[in-house]
């Protein structure tokens, strides 16, 4: 997706033009501020999604996420939190960070577990069934298997699902940027918009708070 300012790519995205004719997207509605900012990383303006595999509106928001963050200029960094209170997600979430652990996280690989559960039917329900689908993915699973158990990847797990909590971020795919706002695909979209469409509405909000980020507004 080719970055546009958040007024052109709001109206791309079929959003009423009193929505933005002030300047850019209207708090409340489009995104929301959290109640106390949180921690980021010195120098940088965060954006984090949270997320889970599961997810079908994850999965159709992915790849419009994936080729906006080839772009994001060098003061922005990005990183995803899997998140989710059930048992089968909690196992997802160690997964994911244990293949994060191993530096083993790859495009292709987060991609291709996407695709296992939304396209091919895969049904990883258990460590074995998670290890099995890592491998076929081209994962060394006897290195995964000694991530996954490990005390650093459980501790991962508590920070990512408390950090979730503290951005107020209860419906995924969210994004919080920042550290001092949140939105997430489907604030401010009108009734009947495509997938797509929202996820590209979501984007150019973002844009519009990484500049607002910029300012401390």
């Amino acid at each position: 997706m080719k970055r546009r300012d958040a007024a052109a790519a709001l109206a791309a995205a079929g959003l009423a033009p009193a929505a933005f004719a002030q300047g850019g997207p209207v708090e409340g509605r489009h995104y929301v501020r959290l109640g106390q900012p949180l921690p980021t990383p010195p120098g940088k303006i965060e954006v984090v999604e949270f997320f889970f595999y599961r997810c079908p509106h994850c999965f159709a928001f992915d790849p419009l996420l994936e080729s906006w963050v080839h772009q994001l200029p060098a003061d922005v960094s990005f990183r995803r939190v899997p998140v989710g209170q059930q048992a089968l997600l909690k196992l997802h979430q160690r997964m994911f960070y244990a293949l994060e652990a191993m530096g083993a996280l790859t495009p292709a690989v987060h991609t291709g577990i996407f695709q296992a559960f939304h396209r091919q039917g895969v049904d990883a329900n258990d460590e074995a069934a998670v290890t099995a689908l890592v491998g076929r993915l081209g994962v060394d699973t006897a290195k995964f298997k000694q991530a996954f158990s490990s005390f650093g990847v459980q501790g991962k797990v508590a920070q990512g699902q408390k950090l979730a909590e503290l951005a107020g971020a209860d419906s995924v795919p969210a994004l919080m940027i920042g550290g001092r706002w949140r939105t997430a695909v489907g604030m401010g979209a009108n009734p009947g918009q495509s997938e797509a469409a929202q996820g590209q509405l979501t984007l150019a909000v973002a844009d519009f708070l990484i500049k607002l980020s910029r300012g401390k507004g």
